[in-house]
């Protein structure tokens, strides 16, 4: 499917920052250069920013436009798809460990098509509140096919466009679908040390998958929130004809 207007300026600035032509706090191009340079509309130039801020790779500046982040931002897992609007967008980060290719659980290895003592690359942040709190704890898989040929995934420091846009970008495989399976369970001893909360303390776990138009997973990622800190809201059409 071929990309919307606002979607290919938004990935045009998308490259554009992972090229270094854009760096942290860097103003990106107005939406009037944006309009005279797409011959868009204006509101069609701000979709595009629009997106790039839900990605959390701009932020606006009051008279001024936008901006990309000087703080590197994730977002709790799962979510992503487009009739659901995340509480919270893009938030600040912090990686845990570094990047390795590890064996996966038993139910991550099955999500990501692999034979057992496959190892996945697997790669873990704990997102924050706005206060700098812990927010949620993300750990990310993904499958050797990916891995192999995405060596900036490999690398500890954040990765500009994303990761979904980067490994679309490296490997032209496109997220198409996806499937988020939240449940809600205690947190173990583990989990509510690096979350700072007290035990029995209830978790939304979000297990997300996320597939090529092929139906291969490109990534398998697990998310932990402390109750009080997750919600979703769903937007969605409704049966007009009564």
């Amino acid at each position: 499917m071929p990309l919307l207007k606002y979607e290919q300026i938004a990935e045009s600035l998308r490259r554009r920052v992972a090229d270094g032509e854009f760096g942290p706090g860097d103003l990106l191009p107005s939406s009037r250069d944006l309009c005279e340079q797409w011959a868009v509309s204006r509101a069609t130039a701000i979709k595009a920013m629009e997106v790039l801020r839900s990605d959390g790779l701009v932020v606006p500046h009051q008279g001024r436009g936008f901006a990309v982040t000087q703080v590197p931002v994730a977002r709790p897992a799962g979510g992503r798809g487009s009739g659901t609007t995340r509480v919270q967008r893009g938030a600040p980060y912090r990686r845990l460990g570094v990047p390795e290719m590890l064996v996966p659980p038993s139910h991550v290895a099955e999500a990501l098509g692999l034979a057992a003592g496959v190892r996945a690359l697997h790669r873990a942040r704990l997102v924050l509140t706005e206060e700098g709190g812990p927010h949620s704890h993300v750990v990310a898989w993904f499958p050797p096919a990916i891995a192999d040929v995405c060596p900036r995934l490999h690398q500890n420091g954040p990765i500009a466009e994303g990761t979904t846009h980067y490994v679309r970008r490296v490997t032209g495989r496109l997220s198409v679908r996806g499937t988020d399976t939240t449940s809600v369970r205690l947190a173990t001893s583990a989990e509510a040390e690096l979350l700072q909360v007290k035990r029995p303390c209830a978790v939304a776990e979000v297990f997300h998958i996320a597939y090529d138009a092929a139906g291969g997973a490109l990534i398998c990622e697990e998310g932990v929130t402390p109750e009080g800190l997750w919600e979703s809201v769903n937007n969605y059409s409704m049966n007009q004809g009564g």
